[in-house]
């Protein structure tokens, strides 16, 4: 049977293939879909820090210092996703899943302020619903080529020899490779000449309650014919991001839908940015949404074959941070 695509993705199509600007938001099961030419962003629900796009709000600092606790489910809680997930994975369902919680948080900024006062490549609020503040880029084209940068796999700066550590680690780096595996086969469908051009690169990451070290690599490919200038297209393609989904993406849907107790909603979904020639596009991550005027930081990490539950466990905590200096 056909899948039924969100008749929005028609309308991206439509835009890029006039040349129009604009913006849109895709939930991570593609159920929800906004797009908003770039005409409609003043009167648009939306505060927009994007590399080349900003758009809802001016600049301001907030002077107060940020505090911020966290309650995430219990390691027990945790683990009954934890081991759903494992079990698939040694049935060979699946070769890595990316398993995501939420967790209950008390913070003393606003939405807004959360927005105005952290740091990130690519910042969105939505009014009343969520913010985030996400470092991961998902697909980038220019003059017809497209990039991705899949990035996975994370470790406390303050560990010694860090750097190395992340990457010499044999958890850490399967499941680096597995994501750039996947990310590569995805590209293939829309592109030619796929080639990996940057391999582990690590970024430093700041927050005010620890600084991370995060690995990611670039792979490049030139746009098939039958994709350019077709946004909608593209995306339909290559959604769900395998860097938080995981391998295969069917199968591991599945897994992923019955592990986790929560609806993940826009968080690690995908939004970006079309200037009427090239795209900016990210994954919706380091998420913080609004529910019952109760607030919950969304957070996660992938899991292979090799991962510890301890481990896991603290790296889903080690995620609910503002990047707030």
């Amino acid at each position: 049977m056909k899948q039924q695509f969100h008749p929005a993705f028609d309308t991206m199509d439509a835009l890029s293939m006039q040349g129009e600007p604009f913006f849109f938001m895709v939930d991570f099961l593609m159920e929800q879909v906004e797009v908003f030419p770039l005409h409609e962003l003043e009167i648009a629900p939306l505060w927009i820090s994007f590399p080349g796009l900003n758009s809802g709000y001016r600049p301001e600092e907030i002077q107060k210092p940020l505090l911020l606790s966290a309650r995430p489910v219990s390691e027990e809680v945790y683990k009954k996703g934890f081991d759903e997930v494992q079990k698939h994975l040694k049935l060979g369902n699946s070769y890595l899943a990316n398993y995501t919680t939420q967790t209950e948080i008390e913070v003393n900024y606003s939405l807004e302020e959360i927005f105005l006062a952290s740091s990130a490549k690519y910042k969105v609020l939505y009014r009343d619903r969520f913010v985030f503040f996400s470092p991961e880029t998902f697909v980038e084209v220019k003059d017809q080529r497209i990039y991705t940068h899949p990035m996975k796999g994370t470790i406390d700066a303050a560990v010694p020899d860090a750097e190395q550590v992340l990457k010499n680690d044999i958890k850490e780096k399967a499941e680096h490779y597995t994501v750039v595996d996947l990310l590569r086969n995805d590209l293939s469908m829309v592109a030619d000449e796929v080639r990996l051009t940057e391999f582990q690169r690590i970024d430093f990451i700041r927050t005010r309650q620890k600084n991370l070290l995060a690995m990611s690599s670039e792979i490049s490919g030139a746009l098939k014919p039958e994709f350019q200038d077709k946004v909608g297209s593209l995306m339909k393609t290559l959604l769900p991001a395998g860097s938080i989904l995981g391998a295969p993406k069917p199968k591991t849907l599945e897994i992923i839908l019955e592990a986790e107790e929560y609806h993940r909603g826009f968080y690690t979904g995908v939004c970006g940015y079309f200037d009427g020639q090239n795209l900016d596009s990210c994954v919706m991550i380091r998420f913080v949404e609004k529910l019952n005027d109760q607030l919950f930081f969304k957070s996660g990490g992938g899991i292979t074959h090799l991962s510890k539950l301890a481990d896991e466990y603290q790296e889903m905590k080690n995620k609910i941070y503002v990047p707030v200096h």
